[in-house]
């Protein structure tokens, strides 16, 4: 059995996916989740898991009858999305540092957003209900449709890559932008007023949550499930951007059609059927691996990047872990390496080696492998990949 349930006497067991014991600030923090009187069945932790904010990164929460803002976090819809195409290897050749500078001029990075509001954006079907969202963002309407095709920074990310067949497949890591952090904070603020109100001693203030039925939870169910569209349309537009660039270097401009294409949540939250029951499930870093769902596990900048088929497995919530899980803070990954280790950690990628990506240098995260061994009972692999082109957020 790959899982364990961990030691914790808590109401609710927590099932762990993970090889390594959790620190004494991890425990915690399932211990938080899995006392919370709402949670169904037990908690799951994919192979990943590390510290976050209120629930850890790599935790899977099923709960009825309510819902924790912060538990999904400010990054509503944050995911992946890849395409193969009918490219081959050999075709990249020279040209791999062209490719990177046109990703860079065409997709903007970091708090950066677009210039222009392009035409697919500006026809999204879902700026119709933008006035319906919290009244706390709708002066950001104009802000949300520039960066509908932007990156994003931290650890979001473009990639060539290519499989063990030589096969090119294109990548790209991002989320909801601006638009889905500002909703977010405005939601976990409310659920905090509730439960100082309510007088609900919190063994974590970033726990409170709404209960289903009251019209604070309807308001948030629908920003939410808003965010999490705005994030995979965000994805459809920078791949879009994406592929024609690849096409113009490797096609002649010629427009060609994948061979396969998966665009996934890792932070989001769903109406599902667990266990013959009605049940939300939040998962925090965690991608849904239900029978037949393709799902992307991307390794870090250096790593290897695996395209999966879920198994179905019922007692993780047909989850499975959403990358290799980061094993180091951002600010001790500075203290730890320097530009010389980033340089040779990235040798063969033609990436960005300065020190404003060093807090993303592979040293920085788990060993992928190692994470995808823990992970056999949830997800088969389809597709291993390899990055050789990589622009950061």
């Amino acid at each position: 059995m790959p899982y364990e349930e961990l030691k914790l006497s808590t109401p609710s067991p927590v099932l762990s996916w993970a090889n390594h014991p959790l620190g004494s600030e991890e425990t915690k923090m399932a211990k938080n989740v899995a006392s919370l009187p709402f949670v169904f069945k037990h908690v799951a932790l994919m192979p990943d898991v590390h510290l976050g904010k209120g629930a850890l990164v790599g935790s899977v929460i099923a709960t009825k009858e309510a819902i924790i803002p912060a538990a999904i976090g400010v990054d509503i819809g944050c995911g992946m999305v890849a395409i193969k195409t009918s490219f081959t290897a050999d075709k990249l050749e020279g040209k791999l540092k062209k490719i990177r500078m046109d990703i860079e001029a065409a997709i903007p990075t970091g708090f950066n957003e677009n210039k222009d509001v392009e035409k697919s954006v500006t026809n999204w079907q879902g700026w119709q209900d933008f006035k319906d969202l919290h009244r706390g963002v709708h002066s950001l309407q104009g802000k949300a449709m520039k960066q509908m095709g932007s990156l994003g920074g931290g650890n979001h990310f473009l990639e060539v890559c290519l499989d063990t067949e030589n096969q090119v497949w294109l990548m790209l890591h991002s989320g909801s932008r601006n638009i889905g952090n500002n909703l977010a904070q405005c939601h976990i603020n409310t659920a905090k007023e509730l439960a100082k109100m309510a007088e609900n001693r919190m063994s974590d203030p970033d726990l409170a949550y709404f209960v289903a039925g009251t019209s604070e939870f309807q308001a948030y169910w629908n920003d939410l499930q808003w965010a999490q569209n705005y994030a995979s349309f965000n994805r459809e537009v920078m791949m879009a951007r994406f592929k024609r660039i690849i096409e113009k270097h490797l096609a002649g401009g010629k427009a060609t059609k994948p061979l396969l294409e998966v665009n996934c949540h890792h932070n989001y939250a769903e109406k599902e059927v667990h266990f013959g029951e009605d049940v939300y499930v939040t998962r925090k870093g965690a991608v849904r691996a239900q029978e037949e769902d393709y799902g992307i596990i991307p390794g870090s900048m250096g790593a290897k990047s695996y395209i999966v088929k879920g198994k179905g497995c019922a007692h993780s919530f047909c989850s499975c872990s959403h990358g290799a899980g980061r094993l180091l803070s951002r600010n001790k990954a500075k203290n730890v390496y320097t530009l010389d280790d980033l340089i040779a950690q990235t040798k063969g990628v033609e990436c960005r080696k300065d020190p404003d990506v060093l807090d993303e240098i592979p040293g920085a995260y788990k060993p992928i492998d190692e994470v995808m061994n823990n992970q056999s009972d949830l997800v088969e692999v389809v597709a291993t990949l390899k990055q050789v082109v990589c622009v950061k957020g």
